[in-house]
């Protein structure tokens, strides 16, 4: 296993290299799921596959994403029906330096009542109590077993085995601040799906899907309906329907891509303070809340990390570093190489992202926390 962390590793640090001021959206890659040999999720009469679904709505997506934003670079994984390897797909996001990476695919059950889209990014669910394997094991160890199709499997993946859920331990390594980004595109994607053809809201979670592990951006895998059951099925075989469900999911790249390149901030707000609606009352000297709000301080650090549990400071995930640690809504996030001026984190900036090559420079005020160049 150990081989295999390294190995990754090593990808990742020859392949991802954010630039201080890579804040604007500039290329995407669309990965259509499965195709050639591999059809991917089937129907119940064996006739449909995955794969044609996939690319018909992937390809919706890169069109209507290339006329509305034309300075974007759109890059499919494939164009036709043709097999690419899992290791392929990630490997052409991260050679593209893509900025986010958008996969899609569909389900299939043996039964035929299971319904609905989800959204799934890389990591362990922030809710406590929830096992990371419990949850979508089914679907993770169908995509991911993909792999077992590939002649050199065991050369290029090592001792990961799709069946085995130990083999997946070892991704928790590899969570990192793209994570942030991941879960807010989800989040959108999942806004805008709702009341679309594929009616069914299953959620957005967190899932140790390969593809999404091996790529070094903000990125997510869509499951758009079952192949298994008939309402969504019918909503597939419409040519119609297939460009609404691109269309919504169009527009939530329209609102990530704004939020992503108009405000940089990844702090949560302030919390509201009980009776803040109320007038103050006269006793209370206007000069003591000045004093106050002076106090609050400025750093700047090297984020690392962003995950949905609260990690020990002295876990191996952070070697060596010590960690500054700061909560937000959903996620935790994590920060090494903290200065008082910003020359200070960026000479950090450098040594870090040898061992964690998305980490970006930030200023901390507080719990704020804003993204600088």
């Amino acid at each position: 296993m150990k081989r295999t962390i390294c190995i990754v590793l090593a990808v990742l640090l020859s392949t991802a290299s954010w630039a201080d001021e890579h804040l604007r959206l500039s290329t995407v890659v669309i990965d259509p799921g499965h195709g050639g040999k591999d059809p991917g999720a089937v129907s119940r009469d064996k006739k449909l596959y995955e794969k044609t679904y996939a690319l018909s709505i992937s390809l919706a997506l890169a069109d209507k994403i290339r006329a509305a934003y034309p300075d974007v670079k759109v890059v499919l994984t494939r164009s036709d029906d043709t097999y690419v390897t899992v290791g392929g797909r990630a490997d052409i996001a991260n050679k593209e330096e893509a900025d986010l990476f958008i996969s899609v695919h569909h389900n299939s059950v043996t039964s035929a009542s299971p319904n609905g889209f989800s959204v799934h990014v890389l990591g362990q669910s922030h809710k406590q109590g929830t096992d990371l394997y419990a949850n979508n094991m089914d679907i993770v160890r169908r995509e991911n077993a993909v792999i077992l199709l590939e002649d050199d499997y065991s050369t290029t993946y090592g001792d990961f085995d799709p069946n085995d859920p130990e083999s997946y331990i070892f991704m928790n390594l590899m969570q990192n601040a793209n994570l942030e980004q991941s879960v807010r595109f989800a989040q959108l994607v999942e806004k805008h799906l709702k009341g679309g053809p594929i009616k069914n809201d299953r959620g957005v979670s967190q899932d140790p899907f390969l593809v999404l592990w091996r790529t070094a951006m903000p990125a997510v895998l869509l499951e758009l309906g079952f192949l298994s059951n008939d309402n969504d099925l019918k909503a597939l075989k419409s040519a119609d329907d297939r460009d609404k469900i691109a269309e919504r999911v169009f527009q939530a790249f329209k609102e990530y891509k704004e939020i992503y390149e108009g405000s940089v901030t990844t702090g949560s707000a302030p919390a509201t303070q009980p009776g803040a609606d109320k007038p103050a009352a006269k006793q209370e000297p206007p000069k003591q809340e000045k004093k106050q709000e002076s106090k609050v301080e400025t750093v700047y650090a090297v984020q690392i990390f962003a995950v949905g549990k609260k990690m020990d400071p002295k876990a191996r995930e952070f070697m060596g570093y010590t960690p500054k640690i700061i909560q937000g809504e959903k996620l935790y996030k994590y920060y090494i190489g903290v200065s008082d001026s910003l020359a200070g984190a960026r000479k950090h900036l450098t040594a870090i992202r040898k061992k964690y090559p998305d980490a970006f420079l930030v200023k901390i005020t507080g719990d704020d926390v804003t993204r600088v160049n």
